[in-house]
């Protein structure tokens, strides 16, 4: 299968989803060993954060990881706020690029792109979320996956 790579002349973005590359690993996502792996792979990486008491946490279902607010600023992330301390914290910092969905058939991150829950229409504003290892749509802009370093591989490869 061959699609076009480029919005407006812009390489698609791959994002790895809570850093997974090649598949859902539970036991090692949003772990910051796990994202920086990712990073330095050259993938931007969509983690999930939580604030409590003032203090930030990575972690899906509850804070397991604490990080200092600038590691959310040093990184390619894609901060997925958790509660709303989290985001109120994220969004005064200014430099963050964070969003909160639940359901949502959409939300708007912080720098303006459009998260694109799985299963909705995409355009190149959008960042698509796949769910498993199916390509994403030749529209979007983006690609959030738990098989994201496998899809990009494809892609390159049949380009």
């Amino acid at each position: 299968m061959s699609w076009p790579l480029f919005r407006y002349d812009t390489p698609m973005i791959w994002i790895a989803h809570r850093g997974n590359l090649n598949g859902p690993k539970p036991e090692f996502e949003n772990n910051p060993d796990y994202i920086n792996e990712a990073v330095g792979k050259g993938f931007d990486v969509e983690v999930d954060v939580w604030v409590l008491r003032g203090d930030f946490y990575l972690g899906h279902d509850g804070s397991q990881y604490r990080i200092d607010i600038e590691y959310l600023c040093s990184y390619p992330l894609w901060c997925h706020a958790k509660n709303l301390d989290a985001l109120v914290a994220m969004r005064r910092a200014g430099n963050i690029h964070c969003f909160w969905h639940e359901n949502d058939m959409y939300t708007m991150t912080s720098r303006g792109w459009i998260w694109a829950y799985p299963g909705n229409d995409v355009n190149s504003d959008c960042i698509e979320v796949i769910q498993d290892d199916a390509w994403p749509d030749h529209l979007a802009g983006g690609c959030c996956s738990d098989y994201v370093e496998m899809l990009k591989n494809d892609s390159s490869s049949s380009v």
